[in-house]
């Protein structure tokens, strides 16, 4: 999986984004100490409102941001808003109130789904092969989970010679990094067929393909399965180890290392099972794992969940986790043109977001409310039915070649004449201008 690092643009985009996963790192912890020390007994309620800024940011934005930049060189893109997020870092530390709080997250979320939509739909253009894409998605997934291991222990180090301010010096060195990295790159200049069309088309051109598409509807429901069980573990962790457990501060720790460690371990295996079997069974499947697991630690903690059942059960769902969701570029890429990819990329990146938009605040409040046994057994509901969802709206041997008419489209149209002027023919099917919905007989 290493040698796809020896491509050297994909290696600085990749180096850039541990750059900045690092710098995002260092801004989650420092951000809450500085709401503890504006809002100290209330810095849940600001985190948690912060939180849902950025999820509103990422649903609402990334659609209309992708629209707007459509235009514009790819790599400006990229840079500008890396050098937007370390503005708004530079700019925390000064904050005195805590609507400054909600005013800078929003700008600089508001940049990350500028930044991360376009950058995703950019490594594809880097990486045409398909094995050597798979592995960079593999890569981008490790690169995710060691960052969650490596900038706790780094702020923690940093921490014992610095007050936490000084973390968010570090946040921007990331994002400078990482615009510095992208600005050395051979970033590919990104097609641009549908710059001419009317913003709502646009705007909207994205989703209109991404739910036009079978295998990405069903990514959609997976999406949800993916999002129900492991909100529970992002935001119940904390309260499950150290108040139902009795647990510490390194417990914790441990607890959500082993969720981590388990994504990083199928990371590592999933480039040699993708080479042997196709996305759907190893998503499906993922999905299924999930539900079952969640299923099966929500009873556990109504009848006194073990320390080693919590560690067995948290590696388990980050390794399906990651079974869910690393193949999702490959369908991403398979499902548009390159022109289109952006588009598509925004609207997975707002879709996928609006899962986690429902599950965080279901997982908190209900957790609080009804206990994280009942939580965690509903969620485990939510993800198996959006499972058996996705296996309904993506029937198995769905191909990607598909044979279909054009009878709205004149004999000598382009499109005719590259397949020998037949009106009925078959190609690797997707969802553009001359092909706007999914054939449905074949």
């Amino acid at each position: 999986m290493i040698q796809v690092l020896r491509h050297p643009t994909f290696a600085a985009l990749f180096t850039a984004q541990v750059a900045a996963l690092l710098g995002t790192g260092l801004l989650t912890i420092a951000l809450g100490l500085l709401a503890y020390d504006l809002a100290e007994g209330r810095a849940g309620a600001v985190l948690g409102t912060a939180l849902t800024i950025k999820m509103v940011a990422y649903v609402g934005l990334s659609p209309v941001a992708q629209a707007l930049v459509q235009h514009l060189p790819r790599r400006a893109v990229l840079i500008t808003a890396d050098l937007v997020r370390a503005a708004v870092a530079l700019c925390l530390p000064f904050v005195t109130e805590i609507w400054q709080i909600y005013t800078l997250i929003f700008v600089l979320q508001a940049a990350s789904a500028t930044f991360t939509p376009a950058f995703q739909a950019t490594i594809p253009d880097v990486l045409p092969d398909e094995e050597e894409y798979t592995r960079a998605l593999s890569l981008s997934r490790l690169a995710y989970d060691i960052e969650n291991l490596a900038s706790p222990a780094l702020a923690g180090l940093l921490l014992t010679v610095m007050s936490y301010n000084w973390l968010f010096l570090g946040t921007v060195a990331g994002f400078v990094t990482s615009a510095l990295l992208i600005w050395r790159a051979q970033v590919p200049v990104a097609p641009n067929h549908t710059a001419h069309k009317p913003f709502s088309e646009r705007l909207t051109r994205g989703i209109r393909i991404y739910l036009a598409t079978p295998r990405l509807r069903g990514l959609l429901a997976l999406n949800m399965t993916a999002a129900a069980a492991s909100a529970f573990v992002l935001v119940n962790t904390v309260v499950l180890v150290r108040s139902y457990m009795g647990g510490t501060e390194s417990d914790l720790a441990l607890a959500l290392g082993a969720y981590g460690a388990g994504s990083m371990a199928m990371a590592l295996a999933l480039p040699r099972v993708l080479d042997a079997v196709r996305d759907r069974p190893v998503m499906i499947t993922g999905a299924f794992g999930l539900a079952a697991i969640a299923g099966l630690l929500g009873v556990l903690i109504l009848q006194g969940l073990s320390w080693t059942w919590l560690l067995i059960g948290w590696a388990s769902l980050g390794a399906l986790y990651s079974a869910v969701l690393t193949p999702s570029g490959r369908l991403l890429r398979r499902s548009a043109h390159a022109e289109d990819r952006p588009a598509v990329f925004a609207a997975q990146f707002a879709l996928s977001h609006a899962c986690w938009l429902f599950t965080y605040p279901m997982a908190g409040w209900a957790g609080a409310v009804w206990g994280l046994g009942p939580t965690f057994l509903f969620l485990a509901t939510v993800g198996l039915l959006s499972a058996l969802l996705a296996l309904r709206v993506w029937p198995s041997g769905t191909p990607d070649v598909v044979p279909h008419d054009h009878p709205d489209l004149p004999p000598d149209h382009p499109h005719l004449r590259a397949h020998r002027n037949g009106r009925r023919h078959a190609h690797a099917f997707v969802i553009d201008d001359e092909h706007r919905v999914w054939p449905t007989n074949g």
